[in-house]
């Protein structure tokens, strides 16, 4: 009997060793075809446009190489707009994710809970009446984004930071900064409504190393604080009691997390606007396609920044007009969006 109930719990424990090993295959592979992913879309963005380079033209170009006509439209026109939008993609993945596994619901993302309402209702009020230039409407989106985190944060703190209450006020703080948005908006002249609308819609035109190599910085900054508190952040999915009573010090890992995250959005939002949807959709894609367990920040941030250059490519060229990036994802994530809320409805859940 005792050799039976050995046998039983060694088959037991192979069998979760062998489902350890796919898992951790699995994450492998998805992660490394994602990043091949990147890699090809940034190329191919390098190469087209209105004139087609070689490969080999783009390859000597990125190394420095002097290359007639490819040196300025590959060097200073789509190399930094690829890079922005690697960048951008990798910030609006890392915050979303952070938020959404922080607070356990997939609704938690920056563009549902008021942050990136922040940053745009600030930069559009920079832009129209004050009339800033692209560095100060940068600082003034950042300060902005971080300050409604703040406050989002202070005002659904009761004995700690509820999911629903969060998401809930950040709902109607976001309407709020939409309304103020709205006003000045209607009180721009025409030259200041278009760079307004062109920035609140989220694009990558006029990217220039200006405004890349600050959110690099950011990058550089912010993202190991949150792989570093990346087991920590997983752990508060079980709840706050349990997440304590296994050795994690909940509200220091929430204020930690939320301060890299707000910084990695605002300083992305900063540079091309609030990209639609990116921070909502790239957690969950990471979830379908790595699996639950583990984290999820870096295939989320890989999943953003793909999604950011595929948008940016397909609101090129693949429509008769241009379109800014975030008119793209945009129409990728609103029927999401609509379809996560009737799922969860039916389910009997809640925010």
């Amino acid at each position: 009997m005792q050799r039976a109930n050995a046998d039983d719990v060694a088959t037991v424990a192979e069998s979760v060793a062998r489902a350890r090993v796919r898992r951790k295959l699995r994450r492998r592979v998805v992660t490394t075809v994602l990043a091949i992913g990147i890699v090809s879309v940034f190329a191919v963005t390098l190469m087209v446009g209105n004139t087609i380079y070689s490969p080999s033209e783009v390859l000597r170009v990125v190394l420095g190489d002097e290359v007639q006509g490819a040196s300025f439209t590959v060097g200073r026109l789509r190399l930094p707009r690829a890079v922005l939008g690697i960048a951008a993609g990798a910030c609006f993945g890392f915050g979303g994710v952070t938020f959404q596994t922080m607070l356990r619901n997939p609704l938690a993302s920056p563009d549902v809970i008021g942050i990136t309402s922040g940053s745009g209702a600030a930069a559009a009020f920079a832009i129209v009446m004050l009339s800033l230039g692209a560095t100060q409407v940068s600082i003034v989106a950042i300060a902005a984004g971080l300050a409604v985190a703040l406050l989002v944060y202070v005002l659904s703190f009761k004995d700690g930071v509820g999911g629903t209450r969060l998401i809930l006020i950040g709902i109607g703080i976001s309407a709020m900064l939409n309304s103020v948005t709205s006003y000045v908006l209607s009180r721009a002249a025409e030259w200041d409504l278009q760079q307004a609308t062109r920035w609140l819609a989220g694009s990558l035109n006029g990217a220039s190393w200006t405004a890349t190599l600050p959110v690099l910085a950011a990058m550089v900054l912010f993202v190991p604080t949150l792989l570093v508190q990346s087991r920590n952040l997983t752990m508060t999915q079980l709840g706050d009691d349990a997440a304590g009573a296994l050795g994690v010090r909940v509200e220091r890992t929430r204020i930690i997390t939320i301060v890299a995250a707000v910084g990695l959005i605002s300083f992305a939002t900063a540079a091309c606007g609030p990209i639609a949807f990116v921070a909502f959709l790239a957690g969950p894609i990471a979830a379908r396609v790595v699996g639950t367990s583990g984290s999820l920040l870096v295939p989320s941030a890989l999943v953003g920044a793909l999604l950011v250059l595929v948008a940016d490519l397909l609101a090129q060229f693949a429509f008769d007009t241009r379109y800014p990036v975030g008119v793209v994802t945009g129409v990728l994530g609103a029927p999401y969006l609509v379809y996560l809320i009737v799922r969860t409805n039916r389910a009997g859940g809640s925010l």
